[in-house]
């Protein structure tokens, strides 16, 4: 088995040995489930009222009305959700002392940063395939446009990609779980804002400067069905940037 491998082995058995991964999952499917619920709800009261005094169905595009808007609120969601996932990676070996062995281990940092970070992308992935049951169903009732479909669900794991990036490198700051959690999340939230701070700057340069920054266009563009290399490049270029900071953390942290 590669270095890599034996970390994310490790790691994976990490998570399904606690309650972390099972709460997260359980949380995220709910919130998902009520975001796809209530507005098919509220298009199917609308459609009878239509139909008892119209007598006919509207024309209904679930893939606007219902998938996208879905979408969108995942991403807050995953706000919330997944620096619960990273929280742990680097911190909980700091304050149980195995830090130092890790370091001085076979292992290189790039095998145990990227190791880290596969783990916890691989148990985001396996949360978001769950989702996907509840949008087949839907799918298997409705008429969906598949292609759209699919580039959201590419956006929500490129996006959950950088939401765990960064939550490792602040997981690589602390060696308490609780100031993990807090740091990501005003990481994230901090990137998140600069799309609202490029709009107030206008269309100077440093204001288009600052809304590239911000996950938030490249993801939207994805979620509409448009796959643009500038945002495949821009999610890559965010993930391995992090990865590399947190590399620097770590490798910072090995001579203290």
């Amino acid at each position: 088995m590669s270095p890599v491998g034996a970390v994310v082995r490790k790691e994976l058995r990490t998570y399904f040995a606690s309650p972390i991964a099972y709460v997260v999952a359980g949380v995220f499917l709910l919130l998902l489930g009520l975001l796809l619920f209530l507005p098919i709800l509220a298009i199917s009261n609308q459609s009878l009222q239509m139909l008892r005094l119209q007598g006919n169905l509207p024309d209904i595009n679930l893939n606007q009305l219902v998938l996208r808007p879905a979408f969108a609120n995942m991403a807050v969601v995953m706000l919330l959700l997944v620096p619960m996932l990273t929280m742990r990676l680097f911190a909980e070996e700091k304050k149980l002392k195995t830090m130092e062995l890790l370091l001085t281990s076979p292992l290189t940092i790039t095998d145990i940063v990227v190791g880290k970070f596969v783990a916890a992308f691989s148990v985001f992935a396996g949360m978001l395939a769950l989702t996907a049951l509840g949008t087949a169903a839907l799918g298997a009732i409705a008429d969906l446009r598949w292609a759209p479909v699919a580039t959201a669900y590419l956006g929500v794991l490129l996006l959950g990609g950088v939401f765990l990036s960064v939550g490792l490198l602040a997981s690589g700051l602390t060696e308490n779980q609780v100031i993990a959690v807090v740091l990501s999340f005003g990481f994230l939230l901090l990137i998140w804002l600069f799309d609202w701070m490029g709009q107030l700057v206008g269309e100077a340069p440093f204001g288009k400067l600052l809304s590239y920054l911000s996950p938030l266009g490249h993801f939207d563009n994805l979620v509409k069905g448009l796959v643009d290399t500038k945002d495949l490049v821009y999610f890559a270029a965010a993930i391995i940037f992090s990865l590399f900071l947190t590399h620097r953390v770590i490798e910072s942290q090995r001579w203290r």
